[in-house]
């Protein structure tokens, strides 16, 4: 089952309340515990709360603190936006999602409201948010002012937005539709949207519209006078009491409001007397405009009255409040049940709710974004810290990759290299290195140099390497940190910023060695696409791998998926799908799919397949319409290094996808290489990922 799902509407006023209250009352009828989260609010004076989280949290009783239920404020967004930093929102909206997450068997996530500075950048964040999330979508407009053929293009192009970016559309509600116009709207919107989404209309009510008497008290910043307890009387209608009482008796309405200025006692008494009487509508409320009072007999008159509905004194002239209390957008709060109730009825009886709740118990979320694949990351590392060791102490980007990294408390960290110097140049980079948690190390002058260089004897000493070669060797930084992983005194290694793979995986292939299960380490990079994460192997390590090894490539690569949470979909590419092509490579293509088939029946695979028949669905239909990976890869097996090579910088350039790796699988211990092109990202990521490595190892 879905574990959330998102409201997303496309301007303000859709009516969203209606809808939030709507699914609140359906999920809980669905799941023991429901969160609700918001990930970007309005902002609000201090001391001031969002009132339609308060109405959510209240009404509901959802066992939530109000600062758990949103990430930012509109104004930290449009900050990030204009600073290029929009990244840091969308890390923020993943933190408390998941956090909410973790608590709770399922979330109501609501989108932004349109309104204010900022507006022109919202579409596109819920858009980011829901697909970050991996959360199905709910879309929402409003009816209101709208012909038909707008309405229904809006709700097609909303839907077309989300789909386009990967996120899946349960359902499009049209809201605020005049009643004799629903059976129109359904039509148009089944004509135009895909038969596999729900559609939902839902009339106008004019409950919901009006605003009741607290609403405008609030606006207005009202004195209440009498009738305190009746604030929440809805206010279908207001006239102006300016003419004399004989005549304005007849413009009264059923829960009409009565303006008039506070010097009118006329209309005070009148209204009130009109209001007692059964050949009169009842009011909802009164206004008392120009800050004025009744004088002192007439208040004691009111006094005496057994039910008076509210009373309200406000400043400013009487024209001027009425036309603010005409342009009053009624909001729904916690202690306004007849809205709240109103909203849970229409949403029930326009909406098909069973067959809603039915899509969350069957959606499955399709892939994973790179924001979540990170933040996934960090938290399972977070959850077990490893140690991890960079020989390359002196590098500048090891230095400031090894400071966020200290930062994040996901790992432990030892740096190779002369301390005095490493410190020196951290001071020059202005760095503040928690030394708690990063250990700088010597090899020469360690402690341990003479244990580890004997073991390196013992090991090495049938290859004909005596202990004074294997003390040369234990000097080089690559060997000392391998050692230490091979001792236990490291989890993991990260090297070749600055050094050759070779340099890095010798020491590694010498002593720490594969596993018993695999015969040759292999490589995988992950590709952070721009709204998936892909596995491309073996692009770092064997030239030319033959049919067995490429099949044990492609099992180790779809085990390697799976230990991060992507599902391995495998593709052996070649230069043709399906059994159209022949020739020599494409042959060992064919001839590496039948191992795995036969070593590893329960994996999805096919091969040999093109890259376009792997990715795009089309494509993959039309080569090869009976596969359950073409069009849906998730791990690239590559036929040759020079191939997996190329193709992943082009896509890395071209893209501007972050590629995480290489990532060496089949090692007993991780080891991990780096390119000497790395960023520090390239590092921190890398490092993470060899923790988590380490972790799956100790389970094992």
């Amino acid at each position: 089952m879905s574990k959330a799902i998102y409201i997303a509407t496309t301007e303000s006023n859709s009516g969203k309340s209606l809808i939030s209250i709507g699914l609140m009352h359906m999920l809980l009828g669905k799941a023991a515990k429901v969160g609700y989260f918001r990930p970007i609010i309005n902002d609000y004076p201090e001391g001031e709360k969002d009132n339609h989280i308060n109405t959510i949290l209240t009404y509901f009783d959802i066992k939530m603190d109000y600062s758990e239920t949103y990430a930012c404020t509109r104004s930290e967004v449009i900050q990030k936006h204009n600073q290029d930093r929009s990244d840091e929102v969308v890390d923020k909206i993943i933190e408390k999602y998941k956090a909410i997450e973790s608590n709770f068997d399922f979330i109501l996530v609501e989108g932004t409201d349109f309104s204010g500075e900022g507006s022109i950048i919202e579409w596109d964040i819920n858009v980011l948010t829901a697909k970050n999330l991996g959360i199905p979508t709910l879309i929402i407009n409003t009816g209101v002012g709208k012909t038909l053929e707008e309405l229904v293009d809006n709700l097609y192009l909303a839907y077309d937005s989300f789909i386009e970016k990967g996120v899946e559309v349960l359902m499009v509600i049209a809201n605020k539709v005049q009643p004799q116009n629903i059976d129109l709207v359904k039509q148009g919107l089944f004509k135009s949207l895909k038969s596999n989404v729900l559609i939902g209309v839902i009339p106008l009510n004019p409950i919901l519209g009006n605003p009741t008497m607290k609403e405008i008290v609030n606006e207005l910043k009202g004195e209440i006078l009498f009738g305190a307890q009746y604030l929440n009387n809805q206010v279908s209608n207001f006239s102006v009491g300016a003419m004399q009482l004989r005549n304005y008796l007849t413009h009264f309405k059923e829960n009409g409001l009565i303006i008039t200025p506070g010097d009118r006692s006329d209309i005070v008494l009148g209204a009130l007397q009109a209001n007692l009487s059964s050949n009169y509508p009842t009011a909802s409320g009164m206004v008392l405009t120009g800050g004025l009072i009744p004088e002192e007999p007439v208040i004691k008159l009111i006094e005496g009255l057994s039910d008076v509905v509210p009373i309200v004194c406000v400043k400013g002239g009487t024209f001027a409040v009425a036309n603010k209390i005409g342009a009053i957008r009624s909001k729904i709060y916690a202690e306004n049940t007849q809205k709240i109730e109103t909203s849970i009825n229409d949403f029930t009886q326009f909406v098909p709710v069973g067959d809603l709740a039915e899509r969350l118990i069957t959606f499955q979320a399709n892939g994973i974004t790179p924001r979540m694949f990170q933040y996934n990351l960090l938290k399972r590392a977070q959850k077990n810290r490893k140690h991890i060791v960079l020989p390359e102490g002196l590098d500048d980007r090891v230095l400031k990759a090894a400071n966020e990294l200290a930062n994040t408390n996901a790992v432990k960290l030892t740096l190779l290299g002369n301390p005095e110097q490493i410190k020196e140049r951290a001071k020059q980079l202005d760095l503040k290195l928690d030394y708690s948690i990063i250990s700088l190390v010597d090899p020469v002058n360690s402690p341990q140099f003479d244990e580890y260089a004997n073991t390196l004897y013992q090991l090495r000493k049938n290859k004909n390497v005596d202990l004074s070669m294997a003390r040369d060797l234990m000097a080089d930084i690559s060997y000392y940190g391998t050692m230490m992983v091979y001792k236990g005194d490291a989890d993991g290694m990260v090297s070749g910023a600055i050094h050759t793979t070779q340099h890095t995986i010798r020491p590694a292939l010498q002593f720490i060695k594969t596993r018993p299960d695999v015969s040759i380490v292999s490589s995988v990079f992950f590709m952070c696409l721009e709204d998936r994460v892909s596995v491309y192997g073996d692009c770092a390590i064997n030239p030319n791998p033959t049919a067995e090894q490429l099949s044990e490539i492609a099992i180790t690569s779809a085990e390697t998926s799976l230990a991060f949470d992507i599902e391995p979909k495998i593709a052996m590419l070649s230069y043709s799908s399906g059994a159209s092509g022949a020739g020599e490579d494409v042959d060992k293509v064919r001839e590496a799919t039948a191992l795995v088939k036969n070593k590893a029946p329960h994996l999805k695979i096919e091969g040999p397949i093109q890259y376009d028949a792997a990715v795009d669905k089309k494509v993959g239909k039309s080569k090869i319409p009976d596969s359950e990976v073409a069009g849906e890869a998730s791990v690239f097996i590559f036929p040759d290094l020079n191939t997996g090579n190329n193709t992943y910088k082009a896509v890395q350039r071209e893209t501007g996808a972050l590629a995480i790796g290489p990532i060496l699988q089949g090692l007993n211990k991780p080891v991990n290489d780096l390119s000497r092109g790395s960023t520090i990202n390239d590092i921190f990521n890398t490092v993470i990922i060899t923790a988590i490595q380490a972790q799956a190892i100790v389970k094992t």
